[in-house]
């Protein structure tokens, strides 16, 4: 099992490896038949773009995809609820139209009906991004450290919690998610080599 300096080492070796190439080296570099390779690749090129110039300064494209990968990450690994306390929440005020911009308004509509039921005060990004930052504290204060474990667990003091509304709503969100016809990843890849003039990673 690699400990945890190989794993740093590896991951610093393809973030290398991606770094600056085009859609089209990428596309060869994973052979173009490698969906999840691929997408992994074009991701973590964005990302380090992301670190020289900032979010704001990547283009729309580039945009969709980081937000269409972390929802899609996410989602998959916990939850609506992890999207929106990860990282990743600072996508949220984009992700809806992300989703319809590369053709899946399924889950688009879906992943409304997950920020609504986080209460934001209207639809606007600010707004959006408030109600996933005060819903993500509220949270992440429900959790603390198992003694003598690197896991967390719920705090004792959120057992009448549990199945409040909000949780209820986005279970029903992520049984949803799950069951989507909608193949999220084909469908960013077509995006990817559609508009790749767009995307300098």
């Amino acid at each position: 099992m690699a400990n945890h300096g190989e794993i740093v080492e590896e991951y610093n070796r393809q973030r290398a490896h991606f770094s600056g190439k085009s859609v089209d080296e990428l596309l060869a570099m994973t052979d173009g038949k490698n969906e999840c390779e691929f997408l992994f690749a074009i991701e973590m090129a964005i990302q380090q773009k992301e670190e020289r110039v900032g979010f704001n300064n990547l283009s729309d494209e580039e945009r969709i995809v980081l937000a269409i990968e972390g929802l899609e990450r996410e989602v998959n690994n916990g939850g609506y609820s992890q999207f929106f306390i990860n990282s990743s929440g600072q996508y949220a005020p984009i992700i809806v139209d992300a989703l319809g911009r590369i053709g899946c308004p399924k889950v688009s509509a879906l992943t409304r009906r997950a920020i609504e039921a986080i209460h934001p005060a209207a639809w606007t990004p600010g707004d959006i991004a408030a109600a996933v930052a005060s819903y993500a504290e509220v949270e992440r204060s429900r959790w603390v450290k198992d003694p003598g474990s690197i896991l967390m667990k719920r705090s004792p003091i959120d057992e009448q919690e549990t199945h409040d509304a909000i949780t209820e709503a986005l279970d029903q969100c992520d049984q949803m998610f799950y069951q989507a016809s909608e193949v999220i990843g084909g469908q960013l890849v077509e995006f990817i080599k559609t508009n790749k003039d767009s995307i300098h990673p």
